[in-house]
């Protein structure tokens, strides 16, 4: 069977016009600047090792700390720098040390959002926190609600160090979700409202 020139030609240019549609097309930006505070000890911890790495000592981070240490975190965010900011949700998940010379942690959170314009909605962020730099980039690899299906990515930078034990952390979130996800999300959440018993 012979494809015409015609054809050949169609085909050619239908696949140049579908690869010159942006990856962002029927999808809506979400920017959001969450500021996280991590308490490892004290009455308001808010972040437990539950792993004591067995690797050796880390050359990088402070005494004390191995390869593998794991910390679970339950971590307050807020909508400025300071503890006493409104709290806007909570990230919620988990960081280990995963590197034997650097100080290098894997994250895995998810940013549960319990105030604002995307209240009852997450997002799920997960990369590597090369704590030396200032400016650490992560990624988002989804989400619920409003932010269902989510991509794009996080700056993640050390704002402050409060104490020895309470890091603040800025989280600049850079994302796009599909359009349907907002309207969904939003049409869940009213929802929800208007039925509060069921």
């Amino acid at each position: 069977m012979a494809i015409s020139i015609a054809h050949l030609l169609a085909a050619v240019a239908l696949v140049l016009a579908a690869a010159a549609v942006p990856a962002s097309a029927g999808r809506l930006p979400v920017r959001m600047r969450l500021y996280m505070h991590d308490i490892t000890g004290g009455p308001g911890r808010t972040a437990v090792q539950v792993v004591s790495g067995t690797g050796p000592q880390h050359p990088a981070m402070p005494p004390g700390s191995h390869f593998g240490d794991t910390m679970v975190v339950d971590d307050l965010l807020t909508d400025g720098p300071s503890v006493d900011s409104k709290a806007v949700g909570r990230a919620q998940g988990s960081y280990t040390l995963a590197c034997l010379s650097e100080p290098v942690l894997v994250v895995s959170v998810t940013v549960v959002l319990t105030d604002g314009p995307y209240k009852g909605s997450s997002i799920v962020i997960a990369g590597r926190d090369d704590v030396s730099e200032e400016v650490r980039e992560l990624a988002v690899v989804g989400g619920t609600g409003q932010l269902r299906r989510a991509t794009g990515h996080v700056l993640w930078t050390t704002a402050k160090r409060q104490s020895p034990v309470h890091m603040v952390l800025q989280l600049d979130v850079y994302a796009w979700v599909p359009a349907s996800a907002l309207l969904r999300g939003a049409n869940a959440t009213a929802d929800a409202a208007s039925h509060p018993n069921s």
